[in-house]
């Protein structure tokens, strides 16, 4: 099964902020670990996020579906 391991991120998960690593299962997409160190883990890709931040999961809640037909509601 395919995984990407992110390693040394600046994560924002359930209202707090904490450095953590992140394990994907590409497969499904889904996070299968989240951890201060994510060790004994292998993964196709590995990918070093030291000074970077990562919002798992995160949404754009500003985003504005339009109905077709309804252009006055694009301003």
């Amino acid at each position: 099964m395919s995984s990407v391991l992110i390693r040394n991120a600046r994560l924002v998960n359930e209202g707090r902020e904490f450095d953590a690593d992140l394990l994907v299962m590409v497969s499904n997409g889904r996070i299968v670990k989240i951890a201060g160190s994510i060790e004994g883990e292998t993964a196709n890709v590995e990918i070093d996020a030291w000074g970077q931040w990562l919002i798992p999961g995160m949404i754009d809640d500003q985003v504005h579906f339009r109905e077709p037909g309804a252009p006055q509601k694009g301003n």
